[in-house]
């Protein structure tokens, strides 16, 4: 089973449904998933300062502070529940993340555990500890925690151009194909499921996909 995983490593209900879809796969071990994840910016224009998170929701979503504090409560406790902490206190701005995209790219080139082992690398520093995803320091720091060579690491992101073609490319695929929010979570190229849903969701939707497939 392929599964193409979109999303945006500030979008805090990618790193549920990742969680979320990851303990429905431990409950189907006789799943053969391949999981490969795919670039989204959600906020693609954003500047090198970044923005405080009140402001740009208030802007882009039309929130007040009360609905904001609403939603950080219930995502805290979302994470919480999968085993994931975050730190609404310490994630206080929004980031550019193109370059976190093109380095989960090269890592990808790698292959997919390292890939996914800079993936969750990347949540934990912008989500539990308020890093900026888009500070190289971050970046090659976070590589050198998911194993991964940091001299290369670096590597690829001096070179403003390195795999920037392949993340634009990947991008404008999933926007053409009608993902315009994340997670999109897409299986063997046909079936969709969207959001951070629960793992009984995802659990319920990929044994059905399953049997689909083999009958």
């Amino acid at each position: 089973m392929k599964i193409d995983f979109v999303s945006d490593v500030s979008c805090p209900w990618c790193i549920i449904g990742l969680k979320s879809l990851e303990q429905a796969l431990e409950r189907l071990p006789e799943l053969k998933a391949e999981l490969h994840f795919q670039p989204f910016e959600l906020n693609p224009k954003m500047g090198p300062e970044g923005q405080d998170i009140e402001e740009h929701l208030a802007q882009k979503y039309g929130a007040s502070a009360a609905q904001t504090q609403a939603s950080r409560e219930n995502i805290r406790q979302r994470g919480e529940a999968l085993g994931f902490r975050f730190d609404m206190g310490a994630r206080s701005r929004i980031y550019n993340t193109f370059d976190a995209h093109r380095l989960l790219h090269w890592a990808g080139t790698l292959g997919a555990a390292q890939q996914r082992a800079l993936k969750l690398a990347l949540f934990d520093a912008y989500f539990s500890r308020g890093l900026d995803p888009s500070d190289h320091a971050v970046l090659v720091k976070m590589a050198g925690e998911a194993g991964l060579d940091m001299t290369a690491a670096q590597a690829v992101l001096d070179d403003s151009q390195a795999y920037a073609s392949d993340v634009r490319e990947a991008e404008a695929f999933w926007q053409q194909n009608g993902i315009n929010s994340v997670p999109a979570i897409i299986i063997n190229d046909r079936h969709l499921i969207q959001g951070g849903q629960p793992p009984e969701v995802f659990e319920r939707a990929l044994r059905q996909l399953a049997e689909q497939e083999t009958a």
